[in-house]
């Protein structure tokens, strides 16, 4: 094969090919991306909305994918991102780079198997519902769908979930897959040559690029097999959520459902005796589970120690007397096969678990503890509650480092990576060294004040490419400095006065964040009463649903929390207000957070900034980030929350925020977005 062209030709042969022109930040940010492939340094990449990041890391990794015969794996957050990559983005890209490169590219996706029809389990083992567990409806609605899914099972050439619509509940899917503790594996399943999970996996071993999520990259990391194809680069997009889907990961939970899972996998396969010595442990575990206390674990409550070592004896003799059986050669009955795989591996998961949590209490000196232990009250559909004993990992950082950086050159980006000004905030999480502190501030798109890491991990460095938009001539960020701090109690009316004052001189047009939801529908309520332009709710419809009402009547408002906060993308003069009600600071009663910061100041750093105001920073930069999203956009974010411009930490997080132009002064904010909606087309 003759030499390739270089990326700038590269990426201008797709960007002509998409029909779209040369974007200064892409080629910046693409020329990066091919120099960390080629030198082996991880890179971390802010690149704003506009900027074009997909095309950016997709051309060249696409020609070291092909100029090196080794495929470059590509980890997102999210199922819209997938998509948008294997849907959208990489057919256009390959066929475009097919003529400079001399070969079409391939692309693969893969998931975790748990996302695909199990052959084995439709065939071999007919899951029925327990009664109890289930009201009429439920129990008639999931046997519709399962029965959906046997006959789609006969259709579908991926048996991916996500090809499925309409889409079916947790618990509908849950009966026709399996784990990956819980396969039989392909060499001993009857439908191994079959297997949707297994076809992927050699599809993927054959592509050049193979898209996947950061769920999957932990169990590759965690687990002593190989899942992903054999990489040297990978590509690691919506990085800002990475530490927080790879802690998900590796959280597990003890709860009385578990316990009555397993009961119901072993049925028949042991004894009497051991049936009823596993019944009444779980009896045991719910008495301890309704008595105690929510929230955090520092020590176990009375008692809670016999009856945890109880129902881990008990769920090992489960798991032990079932054996592996299912025929000599693992063939020989498939069904008992599959019946005994999925009961022992549900009854050793729970079992590792609760020997997981035993032996973080086993640890006396609190400060050498690497788990978080905590008591949740889940609110279930119907308004039922169900407690549930969970463990997660304090930091992912170690594993990060120790996995993910050591064996390959990754590439961190996102349009908000960058906390107070800097990358280290993510990179500490992700278990990479700080940079050292330049001499002077490091100008957009530079990478002054990049140092090499530790030898582990490799160098690293940071790069901010910028955006397309002109943030000082398109937006206004107005900090409301008038405004009394906000308090626990009910929206002040100040606050009323001010969302009033905004919304109208907005014509609507305004999407509401909320730190909480119950803020967000004490406001709706108020503001519905007030104004005469439409107010939607979040829970009021499906997510989905809102946000294509919100987009398509201009007046409409929105109000909703967390998931509005970067789920949203409208472009145009249906949004020309983002408020926010206050510093998207996290609870102090969440466990997992509350244990980082007294981490971090039991080992002499500042638990609140590290953590707490991390945590806000990243949140606030990404409900800003809702206002633009195409160059045409025009508007204003409202943060009504005074301690961003008198608090300490105010310029901290102000800092991670694009560089709006700012004011405090409520009329001039006013002012201006009443001669946006002047100018705003007639709808």
């Amino acid at each position: 094969m003759s030499e390739q062209p270089g990326t700038t030709e590269l990426l201008d042969a797709a960007v002509t090919a998409l029909g779209g022109s040369r974007r200064d930040g892409q080629l910046a940010m693409a020329r990066a991306v091919a120099e960390a492939i080629e030198s082996g340094e991880h890179l971390a990449v802010q690149a704003g909305t506009g900027t074009g990041k997909s095309l950016a890391y997709l051309v060249p990794s696409l020609a070291h994918a092909v100029a090196a015969e080794e495929p470059v794996v590509v980890s997102t957050a999210t199922i819209a991102l997938q998509r948008q990559l294997t849907e959208r983005d990489l057919p256009r890209v390959c066929a475009a780079l097919a003529e400079p490169l001399g070969q079409e590219p391939s692309f693969a996706i893969l998931k975790g198997r748990a996302n695909y029809l199990c052959l084995n389990k439709i065939h071999s083992v007919a899951d029925e519902p327990e009664a109890e567990l289930f009201d009429p409806f439920e129990a008639s609605r999931t046997g519709r769908e399962v029965t959906r899914l046997r006959e789609w099972a006969s259709d579908t050439e991926t048996g991916d979930r996500d090809d499925l619509s309409p889409g079916v509940t947790d618990r509908s899917w849950q009966q026709v897959s399996v784990s990956s503790r819980e396969c039989v594996g392909a060499a001993a399943c009857e439908y191994g040559q079959d297997c949707f999970a297994e076809l992927a996996r050699r599809t993927a071993g054959q592509a050049d690029v193979v898209v996947t999520n950061h769920a999957m990259l932990a169990i590759d990391a965690m687990s002593p097999a190989t899942i992903l194809p054999e990489h040297r680069v990978v590509v690691i997009d919506e990085a800002h959520e990475l530490a927080d889907r790879i802690t998900s990961v590796s959280t597990e939970e003890v709860s009385t459902t578990g316990v009555a899972y397993v009961s119901r996998r072993a049925g028949k396969l042991i004894a009497t005796a051991s049936a009823e010595a596993l019944a009444a442990a779980a009896e045991q575990l719910e008495t301890l589970l309704d008595e105690a206390r929510t929230g955090e674990w520092l020590r176990l409550p009375a008692g809670a120690a016999e009856v945890l070592a109880s129902l881990r004896d008990r769920l090992w003799s489960v798991h032990t007397e079932i054996g592996p059986g299912g025929g000599t050669d693992g063939k020989a009955d498939p069904q008992a096969a599959a019946a005994r795989q999925l009961a022992r591996s549900a009854a050793e998961s729970l079992h590792d678990t609760v020997v997981r949590i035993l032996a973080f209490f086993a640890e006396p000196e609190v400060t050498k503890r690497r788990d978080v232990v905590w008591l949740a009250e889940d609110l279930l559909r119907g308004g039922t509650r169900r407690r549930t004993l969970r463990i997660a990992p304090i930091s992912v950082a170690g594993l990060l480092r120790s996995s993910l950086f050591t064996d390959a050159t990754v590439v961190l980006t996102s349009a908000t990576l960058t906390i107070g000004g800097d990358f280290d905030a993510l990179a500490r999480t992700w278990g990479l060294p700080p940079h050292r502190t330049a001499d002077a501030p490091a100008p957009a798109g530079s990478t002054a004040g990049a140092t090499a890491g530790d030898v582990d991990a490799g160098g690293w460095r940071g790069l901010d490419v910028g955006s397309p938009f002109d943030y000082p001539r398109s937006a206004i960020l107005y900090v409301a400095r008038h405004l009394p701090p906000p308090g626990r109690g009910e929206l002040a009316q100040p606050v009323l006065t001010e969302m009033t004052e905004l919304i109208t001189a907005a014509g609507g047009r305004t999407l509401g964040l909320f730190s909480s939801m119950r803020a967000a529908r004490e406001a709706a309520e108020a503001l519905r009463e007030i104004l005469d332009v439409p107010i939607l709710c979040q829970g009021e419809d499906t997510t989905s649903t809102l946000i294509e009402t919100f987009a398509a009547d201009e007046p409409t408002c929105l109000f909703g929390t967390l998931s509005l906060w970067q789920g949203v993308d409208v472009p145009g003069p249906s949004l020309q207000l983002v408020m926010i009600d206050r510093i998207p600071f996290p609870r102090p009663d969440d466990p997992l957070l509350s244990a980082r910061q007294r981490d971090v100041d039991a080992h002499g750093g500042n638990g609140f900034l590290t953590v707490s105001a991390n945590h806000a920073g990243l949140l606030l930069a990404q409900g800003a980030g809702r206002l633009l999203r195409s160059t045409g956009d025009r508007g204003v974010v409202a943060v009504l929350d005074s301690r961003l411009a008198t608090a300490r930490y105010g310029g901290y997080l102000a800092a991670g925020l694009p560089p709006f132009w700012r004011t405090t002064d409520p009329a001039t904010v006013r002012a201006a977005l009443t001669r946006l909606t002047a100018r705003a087309p007639a709808s």
